[in-house]
């Protein structure tokens, strides 16, 4: 009888061993996966929710997250009116709760629908916006073009349609210094 108490015991230590062991591995596997994440998997998993983006001197911007892309995330505010993040531009997030999706990898089409392609988009609809620059500097008017590392900014009365007369002027903006693109008008 005591022999059976004695493996019993020695049985159990090894099945409790072997759980601590393997807890310590599982802990270990969640902390290289979260550790393996990027930003925007973490807010693809926000997709939907409201969030407010902390954007240095360029303020928050609060609203809904609609879409991330490579390196710029959707955001659709009060009244329908969308905002476009640089990525870049982000210093902190809050509303995201547990929520992740899983790494998406750099070959797939989303990711290579850059800043610079969803900038064209509202240059080709001709959608009047405000740009906010990472130095909290407003401009307004619509976009003309956009080039490899800038934009052409028509500079006008949002309040007015892109006509030669009602252009101010025209100025080059380094799309590494936009931090936020909010549409005037609704639809990005």
């Amino acid at each position: 009888m005591r022999w059976q108490q004695l493996f019993a015991d020695l049985q159990a230590q090894f099945e409790a061993e072997e759980a601590a062991v393997e807890q310590a591995e599982s802990a270990s596997r969640a902390r290289a996966e979260v550790g393996a994440l990027e930003l925007a998997d973490r807010l693809r998993g926000a997709l939907g929710f409201p969030l407010a983006l902390g954007c240095g001197s360029a303020g928050t911007v609060a609203g809904v997250l609609v879409e991330v892309g490579a390196d710029w995330l959707l955001v659709e505010g009060d009244g329908a009116r969308q905002s476009l993040v640089a990525l870049a531009a982000v210093r902190s997030v809050s509303g995201l709760g547990r929520r992740t999706a899983a790494p998406e990898t750099a070959g797939q089409v989303r990711w290579r629908l850059d800043l610079r392609r969803a900038l064209r988009g509202l240059a080709r609809d001709r959608t009047a916006v405000h740009i906010v620059l990472d130095d909290g500097g407003v401009l307004s008017g619509t976009l003309d073009r956009v080039g490899a590392d800038y934009v052409e900014l028509a500079e006008h009365p949002v309040d007015l349609p892109r006509r030669s007369e009602a252009v101010q002027g025209v100025r080059a903006v380094v799309i590494g210094g936009i931090a936020v693109v909010r549409t005037v008008t609704s639809g990005l």
